[in-house]
């Protein structure tokens, strides 16, 4: 199901058709890409009208590309059949590679809170890494500002919001995939996040062992005693088999 070779164009950039076995999904990439509802709508659109939007890729040693933008649609087309697709080439840098991919994703309508973190620290990460060259090769946008006001100016996130997405990228898979599930909330999760590593697998055992998640009130008490080097699973376990404010014991009364 390939159109044929030729070269059209689209807002003045050329499109040329490229078989799908030679691009590869962007380094890191944050965002899933499953075939889950979501995927329903590329699916059905590419059926019915082909590709209409082209991806963007970027040329990449071995004579392959990088897809900025567009992994969704390539993975639609690919269930469909497909063997090739339309693409614009852009030449970009890794920084700039990076922003175009985090920016051109932060549009979906539904977005985890762990892409949103692993996107927002990829981007924030990019962007430092460009403030830190020469003033002629900056953008007018970082000059004087931080690189988080810039994302949350963007996003129309609060700076601080911004920051603690980025923060969530230091919990655990097991933990994050809990925070995704909505059976951890973001604030506790946050919390969290600033537990060392063996800590954090100590956390996933106490909460199986007292069958409980921790409230904030819990995990801002669980990162103190991190702070302080007290931390251990039995404190864990004590902290979570607690009964949480709100929470009503139910007594069952027989007949006798």
């Amino acid at each position: 199901m390939a159109g044929k070779e030729a070269a059209t164009r689209f807002d003045d950039e050329q499109i040329i058709e490229i078989e799908i076995e030679r691009l590869r999904s962007f380094k890191d990439h944050p965002f899933k890409v499953e075939d889950d509802k979501d995927m329903h709508l590329p699916k059905d659109s590419i059926k019915k009208y082909g590709v209409l939007n082209p991806l963007i890729v970027r040329p990449v040693p071995d004579g392959v590309y990088e897809i900025i933008s567009g992994h969704r649609r390539r993975y639609a087309a690919q269930q469909l059949g497909y063997r090739k697709v339309p693409v614009i080439i852009r030449v970009m840098n890794d920084e700039e590679a990076i922003i175009k991919m985090v920016d051109s994703n932060l549009q979906r309508e539904r977005i985890s809170y762990s892409e949103k973190a692993f996107a927002y620290k990829m981007k924030n990460d990019a962007m430092k890494r460009t403030a830190g060259r020469p003033r002629s090769q900056i953008d007018h946008n970082l000059k004087g500002k931080r690189t988080v006001e810039i994302i949350a100016e963007e996003t129309g996130e609060s700076p601080k919001q911004v920051q603690r997405y980025i923060t969530l990228t230091n919990l655990i898979p097991e933990l994050l995939q809990q925070l995704d599930d909505e059976l951890i909330s973001f604030n506790p999760a946050v919390e969290l996040a600033a537990l060392k590593e063996k800590e954090q697998k100590q956390l996933i055992e106490a909460m199986d062992y007292a069958q409980s998640v921790p409230s904030l009130s819990q995990a801002q008490r669980i990162k103190k005693l991190s702070k302080d080097g007290k931390l251990t699973l039995e404190k864990m376990q004590e902290i979570l088999s607690e009964i949480k404010k709100g929470e009503i014991t139910r007594v069952t009364f027989t007949n006798e």
